[in-house]
């Protein structure tokens, strides 16, 4: 059997299980404590119980441990995909969006999702998805606009005929009105 990979000589085992009580990470404690097993002599295999991984995941842990201490071990948010627009074409389409289409150039008299899409395919060869256009124009604070939809045939002068009028204003408040004055009681008096 191979020996396996020799933890660093800078720590021990009762300071790891007190590194682990400390810590705020779970993840962190757990490995912290699969490794002080190691220190303390015990098996890889030993180890990999207590750490409830394979052997592989602890021979990981040995290699970030000893090149990067108990930090090494702390969980790390996955990185995620490259974006596909890097920082000088997202400042061109910013630019794009500001100064608006050129009809001439363009071909559109203004800027549609699909018709960006469109246009960074051909700016830069990039192959987005409306939605990943979106989301990156909400990071630059743009706001989807939309005008109001209007039908083609519908005449201005006819609609106005047709709006609706306010009734008669209704008397102002506290204006006296014809009614019988109440007595103290809270009856009415008739009038004299």
């Amino acid at each position: 059997m191979v020996a396996g990979i020799e933890l660093r000589t800078d720590f021990d085992a009762a300071s790891l299980r007190r590194l682990a009580r400390k810590s705020k990470d779970s993840g962190q404690a757990r490995r912290l404590l699969a490794l002080a097993e190691v220190y303390d002599g015990r098996s890889r295999s030993e180890a990999a119980l207590v750490g409830g991984v394979t052997l592989q995941s602890i021979r990981d842990w040995v290699l970030q441990f000893n090149e990067q201490g108990p930090d090494g071990l702390v969980d790390r948010k996955a990185p995620g995909p490259t974006p596909k627009l890097d920082a000088a074409q997202l400042e061109a389409l910013k630019n794009a969006v500001e100064r608006g289409p050129v009809p001439a150039v363009d071909g559109v008299v203004r800027w549609r999702l699909i018709d960006l899409v469109q246009w960074l395919s051909e700016e830069f060869g990039v192959s987005l998805d409306e939605t990943t256009v979106a989301r990156h124009l909400k990071a630059m604070c743009y706001r989807k606009l939309t005008a109001r939809p209007r039908h083609y045939a519908q005449n201005e002068f006819a609609a106005a005929a047709f709006k609706k009028t306010s009734r008669r204003k209704s008397k102002p408040f506290g204006q006296v009105s014809n009614r019988a004055p109440r007595s103290r009681s809270g009856s009415r008096t008739k009038p004299a």
